[in-house]
Protein backbone atom coordinates (compact mmCIF):
# COMPACT_ATOMS: atom_id res chain seq x y z
CA UNK A 1 0.00 0.00 0.00
CA UNK A 2 1.48 3.46 -0.90
CA UNK A 3 2.24 6.06 1.52
CA UNK A 4 0.22 9.35 1.40
CA UNK A 5 2.83 11.83 0.46
CA UNK A 6 2.14 14.22 3.11
CA UNK A 7 2.53 11.45 5.42
CA UNK A 8 6.25 11.13 3.91
CA UNK A 9 7.14 14.89 3.95
CA UNK A 10 6.54 14.90 7.83
CA UNK A 11 8.42 13.80 10.73
CA UNK A 12 7.09 12.87 13.61
CA UNK A 13 9.81 12.65 16.03
CA UNK A 14 10.61 14.69 18.97
CA UNK A 15 13.82 13.93 19.70
CA UNK A 16 16.40 17.02 18.52
CA UNK A 17 19.90 15.44 17.27
CA UNK A 18 21.97 18.07 19.29
CA UNK A 19 24.99 16.68 18.01
CA UNK A 20 24.30 17.38 13.69
CA UNK A 21 22.66 20.63 15.27
CA UNK A 22 25.71 22.04 16.76
CA UNK A 23 28.01 20.87 13.57
CA UNK A 24 25.91 22.22 11.17
CA UNK A 25 25.30 25.79 12.97
CA UNK A 26 29.27 26.32 13.25
CA UNK A 27 29.62 25.58 9.63
CA UNK A 28 26.72 27.72 8.29
CA UNK A 29 27.14 31.11 6.42
CA UNK A 30 25.92 33.97 8.75
CA UNK A 31 23.03 35.77 8.79
CA UNK A 32 23.56 38.52 7.11
CA UNK A 33 25.52 36.76 4.57
CA UNK A 34 22.40 34.17 3.59
CA UNK A 35 20.49 37.86 3.28
CA UNK A 36 22.73 39.11 0.36
CA UNK A 37 22.60 35.55 -0.93
CA UNK A 38 18.73 35.47 -0.94
CA UNK A 39 18.48 39.13 -2.70
CA UNK A 40 20.87 37.78 -5.22
CA UNK A 41 18.67 35.34 -6.12
CA UNK A 42 15.45 37.58 -6.15
CA UNK A 43 17.33 39.07 -9.22
CA UNK A 44 16.74 35.91 -10.62
CA UNK A 45 13.51 35.77 -9.85
CA UNK A 46 12.44 37.95 -12.64
CA UNK A 47 11.85 36.82 -16.46
CA UNK A 48 12.94 39.58 -18.21
CA UNK A 49 16.37 39.83 -16.01
CA UNK A 50 17.13 36.32 -16.58
CA UNK A 51 16.53 37.14 -20.35
CA UNK A 52 19.23 40.21 -20.47
CA UNK A 53 21.66 37.62 -18.50
CA UNK A 54 20.78 34.98 -20.84
CA UNK A 55 21.87 37.75 -24.11
CA UNK A 56 24.78 38.83 -22.17
CA UNK A 57 26.51 35.45 -21.69
CA UNK A 58 26.71 35.69 -25.48
CA UNK A 59 27.82 39.39 -26.31
CA UNK A 60 28.17 42.27 -24.77
CA UNK A 61 25.36 44.67 -25.54
CA UNK A 62 23.97 48.29 -25.51
CA UNK A 63 20.51 49.52 -24.10
CA UNK A 64 19.37 49.28 -27.62
CA UNK A 65 20.67 46.32 -28.56
CA UNK A 66 18.85 44.27 -25.67
CA UNK A 67 15.74 46.04 -25.87
CA UNK A 68 15.45 45.35 -29.50
CA UNK A 69 16.45 41.49 -28.95
CA UNK A 70 14.10 41.29 -26.08
CA UNK A 71 10.98 43.59 -28.16
CA UNK A 72 10.70 46.18 -25.12
CA UNK A 73 11.36 49.60 -24.56
CA UNK A 74 14.70 51.06 -23.82
CA UNK A 75 13.54 52.37 -20.63
CA UNK A 76 12.28 49.12 -19.28
CA UNK A 77 15.45 47.57 -19.73
CA UNK A 78 17.71 50.43 -18.56
CA UNK A 79 15.30 50.08 -15.25
CA UNK A 80 16.22 46.32 -14.94
CA UNK A 81 20.07 47.25 -16.09
CA UNK A 82 19.93 49.30 -12.81
CA UNK A 83 19.03 46.35 -10.66
CA UNK A 84 21.83 44.08 -12.08
CA UNK A 85 24.16 46.18 -11.54
CA UNK A 86 23.08 47.19 -7.98
CA UNK A 87 23.42 43.48 -7.34
CA UNK A 88 26.86 43.37 -8.82
CA UNK A 89 25.79 40.90 -11.62
CA UNK A 90 26.45 43.03 -15.01
CA UNK A 91 28.90 46.18 -15.62
CA UNK A 92 29.40 48.71 -17.87
CA UNK A 93 31.45 50.63 -19.93
CA UNK A 94 31.35 53.26 -22.11
CA UNK A 95 32.84 53.75 -25.56
CA UNK A 96 32.06 57.70 -26.98
CA UNK A 97 28.04 57.96 -26.46
CA UNK A 98 27.41 54.38 -26.28
CA UNK A 99 27.14 52.25 -22.99
CA UNK A 100 27.99 48.94 -23.53
CA UNK A 101 26.99 46.20 -20.53
CA UNK A 102 28.13 42.66 -20.08
CA UNK A 103 28.43 40.37 -17.08
CA UNK A 104 30.19 41.25 -13.73
CA UNK A 105 32.56 38.46 -13.56
CA UNK A 106 32.74 34.76 -14.57
CA UNK A 107 30.29 33.42 -11.21
CA UNK A 108 27.33 34.87 -12.65
CA UNK A 109 27.87 32.69 -16.06
CA UNK A 110 28.39 29.89 -13.62
CA UNK A 111 24.93 30.46 -11.42
CA UNK A 112 23.24 30.88 -14.65
CA UNK A 113 24.16 27.84 -16.50
CA UNK A 114 24.03 25.55 -12.97
CA UNK A 115 20.79 26.45 -13.22
CA UNK A 116 19.34 26.08 -16.33
CA UNK A 117 21.11 22.74 -15.90
CA UNK A 118 18.98 21.97 -13.12
CA UNK A 119 15.51 23.17 -14.90
CA UNK A 120 17.02 20.84 -17.29
CA UNK A 121 16.78 17.60 -15.41
CA UNK A 122 12.77 18.46 -14.34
Amino acid sequence: MAKNSSMEDRCDCAVIHGNIVKKVKKQMPGEELLFCLADLFKVFGDSTRVRIISALLLSEMCVCDIASLLGMSKSAISHQLRELRHTRLVKNRRDGKVVYYSLDDGHIESIFTQGLAHVKEG
